[in-house]
């Protein structure tokens, strides 16, 4: 069975469990200061999960385009790729364990064909501190599916990682873990589960690729939480049923699941190969680039791994709207084609690869995202562009090179050309090489260093402070997504109908909005529009959350993020009239009204508590037509 099919028969098998499907969330987040990129696939569902109506309702399923940027350097190996797709679904406060457990088996085993006596599972082993007992529901559940298909499933308290890697897995099918590793947060585990969030215990599955791919001298006795590359994880039920609180956990009055399965590593499990690039979303492009190349794969793998993963992320990232530049979104792209090209050089691939490549790649895609196949002819364009540049630059690199080399070559400067020209490291001691240029003793000590601290600032961009929607559901960020909404509907008025959201960012201590505007805001203005603001404010207006039609919505002439894609049925949020309750929002004569998940104040008076006053504080360019305002309640 082929990725292509897992994907479409999960989204059909989880509809006929009663699940909608929900469209994929754009790789770049709406509303969303904490990251670059979508990077896992309940990012889009976070207000949801923390107690907002979803408009189509508490069954819902999709699979999400993800991009995670803190891989990049790990590419080339068998099973890392910065582009994936997660296959999702979330129970809110529907149904629970069992029948979660139940469904997952019936896919995985039944649908799919995955061979049972491959797959291993973990659970929570409890926390006597939170007064949290083992999971012993998981684990009936699971013993359950796996006597059904003949395998007696032995329990085995694993405890943490660590000790897995002394004890083995002692011939057991069920292992409890502690919550560093059985535990789902948004701080990442049980120790750093922010007070008043969310969580919960979780249960993961993995597949055994078998004994021939574990090495026992690095990696101890094998057991499914290593990071051996014998075991591999193909998906995650979090049983979301507490909140943190000071003293320990309380249970949740709404209990959610949150599923996320690897469509890539399903795949993979599907024709027993731990390696990734055999993948029928992948293969493909490998073909291509074989073909382009003249090289075989088995002989050129790390290079072929890196363009094939590399150029499919930068035709999505095209796909959703991001071109290359040296800022944020637009310069991970660059660095994706750019090590892409980087590459195709070792393989002779000197020009014209992403007008050969990119068409395979949409012709992976285009069935089922009909915004590949809309999109097609500007993905193509975006990357014979961003080549022909890099080709540019690699030629001035070596002009660069040739003023620089005159007494030899050192790691700074290696670094220097690579991180300011794009000439690759690669060329560098190439070039080195060919002309006779002495290369400083401690260069590669130099270089990695520089390295290293590179690579440190892009896990840093990549993975954000925090995730999910806003940074976090305190009071004061909650009153700041509020007053963003009052500001945006007050520069429309003072600047014209053209003002469109292009990105937010809003944290406890201020808010940040961009917003196409062709030119600065002067301060002229910008009093006005905090004059109306708080004018807005002390009128004590009611804030009240609608679902309707997104056609309805659009009819009102609700703002929305610029390119952004909706659901049939739309979570909305009205500030004002005066008079307007829930029975009766009164939205053809709201102040603002927006696409919004929440969370947000009840009455806009509750912004000025402790005598705080809304003030603009910086206005700045953001990019091309597009300015930036912070704001603070002070």
């Amino acid at each position: 069975m082929n990725a292509q099919t897992i994907r479409s028969k999960y989204i059909e098998f989880l509809k006929n469990k009663g699940h909608v499907e929900i469209p994929r969330a754009p790789l770049v987040p709406l509303n969303d200061p904490s990251t670059l990129f979508i990077g896992s696939g309940m990012q889009q569902l976070i207000p949801y999960l923390l107690g907002e109506t979803h408009p189509e309702g508490q069954r819902l399923v999709n699979s999400q385009t993800c991009i995670r940027v803190q891989d990049m350097e790990e590419v080339g190996d068998n099973s890392h790729t910065t582009f994936f797709e997660m296959l999702g679904n979330w129970s809110l406060g529907d149904y629970f364990k069992a029948e979660q457990i139940s469904m997952v088996s019936e896919f995985l085993f039944d649908e799919v064909g995955l061979d049972p006596n491959k797959i291993f599972v973990t659970c929570y082993r409890g926390n006597k501190e939170f007064g949290i007992d083992p999971d012993q529901e998981a684990i009936d559940c699971w013993k359950s599916e796996f006597t059904k298909r003949g395998i007696e499933a032995k329990v085995v308290d694993i405890g943490s990682a660590d000790q897995g890697a002394v004890s083995g897995m002692d011939g057991g099918r069920i292992f409890l873990y502690d919550g560093n590793e059985n535990w789902w947060s948004r701080g990442g585990n049980e120790e750093n589960t922010p007070i008043g969030e969310p969580c919960g215990p979780d249960s993961e599955i993995f597949y055994d690729f078998g004994d021939e791919f574990h090495d026992y001298e690095k990696w101890g006795e094998p057991h499914p939480a290593s990071d051996s590359p014998r075991f591999m994880e193909i998906g995650n039920s979090v049983f979301m049923a507490y909140r943190r609180t000071e003293t320990g956990v309380e249970e949740l009055p709404s209990k959610n699941i949150d599923f996320g399965g690897g469509l890539e590593r399903i795949a993979a499990a599907a024709i027993n190969s731990p390696d990734f690039f055999k993948i029928s979303l992948l293969w493909p492009i490998v073909q291509t680039i074989e073909n382009l190349s003249g090289k075989k794969y088995e002989s050129h793998t790390e290079s072929m791994r890196v363009i094939a993963d590399h150029l499919r992320g930068a035709a999505f990232l095209a796909v959703d709207g991001v071109v290359p530049s040296n800022k944020e979104q637009g310069y991970v792209m660059r660095r994706l084609m750019r090590r892409a090209i980087r590459f195709a050089f070792e393989l002779g691939i000197e020009q014209g690869m992403c007008a050969k490549v990119a068409p395979t790649i949409i012709d992976l895609y285009k069935d089922d995202y009909p915004e590949v196949a809309e999109k097609a002819e500007e993905i193509i364009n975006v990357l014979k562009r961003e080549e022909n540049l890099f080709r540019e630059t690699l030629r001035k690199g070596l002009h660069e090179f040739a003023k620089r080399t005159k007494d030899g070559l050192t790691g700074e400067e290696i670094f220097m050309l690579h991180d300011t020209y794009g000439f690759p490291a690669e060329l560098s001691l190439e070039e080195a090489y060919k002309q006779g240029i002495d290369l400083d003793g401690n260069w590669r000590e130099a270089f990695d260093k520089q390295m290293s601290e590179q690579r440190e600032r892009s896990k840093t961009a990549g993975a954000g402070v925090f995730k999910g929607g806003l940074a976090d559901h305190s009071t004061e960020t909650t009153r700041l997504h509020t007053a963003h909404h009052l500001l945006l509907r007050a520069l429309k008025d003072e600047l014209g109908d053209h003002v469109v959201q292009r990105g937010s960012n809003i944290t406890a201590e201020r808010l940040r909005i961009d917003f196409s505007h062709p030119e600065k805001v002067t301060r002229d203005i910008l009093d006005k529009v905090e004059a109306v603001v708080n004018e807005k404010i002390e009128e004590d207006l009611p804030v009240i959350r609608s679902e309707m039609p997104r056609e309805k919505a659009e009819e009102l002439k609700a703002e929305h993020e610029f390119g952004a894609k909706y659901p049939d049925t739309v979570s909305v949020y009205s500030v004002g009239p005066k008079d307007a309750t829930q029975d009766d929002p009164k939205h053809e004569n709201a102040y603002s009204i927006e696409f919004c998940g929440g969370p947000h104040v009840s009455q806009t008076s509750e912004l000025a508590a402790n005598g705080k006053r809304f003030k603009i504080t910086k206005e700045e360019a953001s990019s091309a037509g597009v300015r930036r305002i912070k704001a603070v309640l002070q």
